[in-house]
């Protein structure tokens, strides 16, 4: 039986672009079963009636679009879209997330199929990205540890030597191979995944969604595969404005700590924190005798500091079940 696709863009003031992505990816979806869903994450200006008008305009009917009503981040954003389903109702077998500024090669989707379909054991497959330049972009990670918070924010050689195998950054692949979290720039996810572990969890408004979601598959014994034949081009932060950041936004910081008290509890966390504070001293110490700048942004370890202090002092409050594909609530 020929498996279905739901391929989801999350657009956030970018609606051109996000044309673009949809033109590429409809091209690629050519004799697949499925569609595509752009879902406009309560932009406010005038996206979603641009790209509403605009895919009538082109004839797209394999293309619609949906207002989300709310900008509840990255993962909201995708869960309406997943929620909302494919128009006549069926359920899809493979749920395939797509950033508006990124455009599959030829083959990129069919070879994302391809591979689980042949790789049952695998939820989640994502694809090779590169820039315009062709140039290969750093998608493919471990799992965050206190061990990774320490080796990250030092910044050191012998450091980053001896904790090489706990990096979070993993180099490129030059084939496909098993990880444990892609960036969702390009993924594919196994329907039948989804129903078990449930979507994105809501709390996470940008950052650590995909390695949180990556996480739970894995611990439910479904992997996440670098798929080395999916190419996709990528022009990188076109919506998060990450490329021109002059400190990092709070919602990384809460991110950040939210990932680790989720998945390492309090302890967990607290260690992580002392960690990276390490870490972060360890480089401003050899910065400092270098004669060189951190590499930090102005400010970072010292509202790191201050923001897990005071979250992780904060009284305990229950968190919700992360929303499951069945529940078009998320409650």
């Amino acid at each position: 039986m020929t498996p279905t696709v739901l391929t989801i863009i999350l657009n956030w003031r970018t609606p051109g672009m996000t044309l673009q992505a949809a033109e590429a990816a409809l091209r690629e979806m050519e004799g697949i079963a499925g569609e595509i869903t752009i879902v406009d994450n309560d932009s406010g200006d005038g996206s979603f009636e641009m790209l509403t008008e605009e895919v009538a305009r082109r004839g797209w009917s394999r293309v619609r679009v949906l207002q989300s009503g709310r900008n509840g981040g990255f993962g909201a954003g995708n869960n309406f879209g997943i929620r909302a389903g494919l128009r006549n109702g069926a359920r899809p077998d493979y749920v395939y997330i797509l950033n508006s500024d990124a455009f599959p090669d030829t083959g990129a989707i069919r070879a994302l199929i391809d591979h689980l379909e042949t790789h049952p054991d695998t939820g989640f497959a994502g694809s090779y990205i590169h820039g315009p330049d062709g140039e290969a972009h750093l998608t493919s990670f471990r799992f965050p540890s206190i061990a990774s918070e320490f080796e990250g924010a030092a910044r050191t050689g012998p450091i980053s030597r001896m904790l090489g195998s706990r990096a979070v950054p993993i180099p490129v692949p030059d084939r496909t191979s098993r990880v444990d979290w892609l960036a969702g720039a390009s993924l594919m996810m196994r329907m039948d995944v989804l129903d078990r572990i449930g979507l994105f969890d809501e709390t996470f408004f940008l950052y650590f969604e995909e390695t949180d979601l990556c996480l739970r598959a894995a611990k439910a014994g479904f992997p996440t595969d670098y798929v080395r034949d999916s190419s996709v081009t990528h022009i990188g932060s076109a919506s998060t404005g990450m490329q021109e950041w002059k400190q990092v936004p709070d919602y990384w910081f809460h991110s950040r700590l939210y990932y680790f008290r989720k998945n390492h509890g309090w302890f967990g966390a607290w260690a992580a924190t002392k960690a990276h504070i390490a870490g972060g001293l360890i480089h401003r110490l050899r910065a400092g005798l270098t004669g060189k700048r951190p590499v930090d942004p102005p400010g970072f370890l010292r509202r790191l500091i201050a923001h897990d202090t005071a979250a992780l002092l904060r009284p305990t409050t229950r968190r919700a079940d992360p929303p499951r594909a069945s529940d078009p609530t998320g409650a």
